[in-house]
């Protein structure tokens, strides 16, 4: 990253303190503008996330330096209020397939990475950056969130994936229903609805964020990988077809596992560690 993407993007990797792995925060750096996005910052996010993909998959998951997840979010009190209107990024190349569009794609980027993705979002969430906020895996708001849709108030169409995204967390008539009508939509009704998967008093999305990342950290980080392909691939085929997917990865998994002479035995001393923490119901 050089140093005019510095300005507008901020990335940083921090262990974290009980699993002993990474999580590297992606945070869009400008509250002046409540973090709108220009070309600079799109650009900025696509290259940040096409490295992420390209150097932090399941092949070198174990190594010292794996993350087990991103941290997605904005400074100050706003998530993403858009994009900057003095300066937004070309929607016919945002919009296009081609391979030359696509690696300045942030979204598309953002679908590459094997790893979870957490957004720790606050304050306003709206259009593009409602877009950017539905490519993360996990929503972390705080109760002054602010969704809202306004492709049809000034007559833009969505090109990161919001029309097919927000259906899929909330349901279609919920879906159309903000879409339609362009309609904020507060954090206890997000939260409410499932947009929001937890949500934490003001100012505490990101802390939050980080305590789920060092969950995620104390697992198979190998298998975490696989399961968010599992989920993001069933996810696009219906439940028959769903099953069979989910088979195929287990069948590979478990040819691989049965193997390496450690996985079943690692789950089995767990299992009857009697001096280990157990939760109480």
């Amino acid at each position: 990253m050089n140093a005019s993407e510095e300005n507008v993007v901020e990335t940083e990797t921090i262990t974290l303190p009980k699993s002993g792995k990474r999580a590297m925060i992606v945070t869009i750096n400008r509250p002046h503008k409540q973090n709108c996005f220009n070309t600079k910052v799109v650009y900025s996010l696509a290259n940040i996330f096409h490295q992420i993909a390209n150097h932090h998959n399941y092949k070198n998951c174990q190594d010292d330096d794996a993350l087990a997840a991103v941290i997605f979010t904005g400074k100050g009190t706003t998530f993403c209020a858009g994009a900057d209107l003095s300066d937004p990024p070309n929607p016919l190349e945002q919009s296009s397939d081609l391979p030359e569009a696509l690696f300045r794609n942030p979204v598309y980027q953002m679908s590459q990475i094997s790893i979870p993705i957490i957004g720790a979002i606050q304050g306003y969430c709206i259009t593009g950056g409602f877009e950017l906020a539905l490519a993360c895996d996990i929503l972390i708001g705080d109760t002054t969130v602010k969704f809202r849709d306004t492709h049809v108030k000034f007559g833009l169409a969505p090109c990161w994936g919001l029309s097919q995204k927000l259906s899929k967390r909330i349901g279609p008539g919920r879906a159309k229903l903000i879409s339609y009508s362009a309609r904020p939509i507060d954090a206890k009704e997000a939260f409410s609805w499932g947009l929001i998967d937890e949500l934490v008093p003001v100012g505490l999305s990101l802390k939050k964020a980080l305590e789920i990342a060092d969950t995620i950290g104390q697992q198979d980080l190998k298998m975490v990988q696989r399961y968010k392909r599992a989920l993001e691939g069933g996810s696009m085929l219906d439940l028959g077809r769903g099953l069979v997917h989910e088979r195929a990865l287990g069948m590979a998994h478990y040819l691989e596992a049965v193997h390496d002479g450690t996985t079943f035995e690692q789950a089995k001393e767990y299992i009857t560690n009697e001096s280990r923490p157990r939760s109480k119901l």
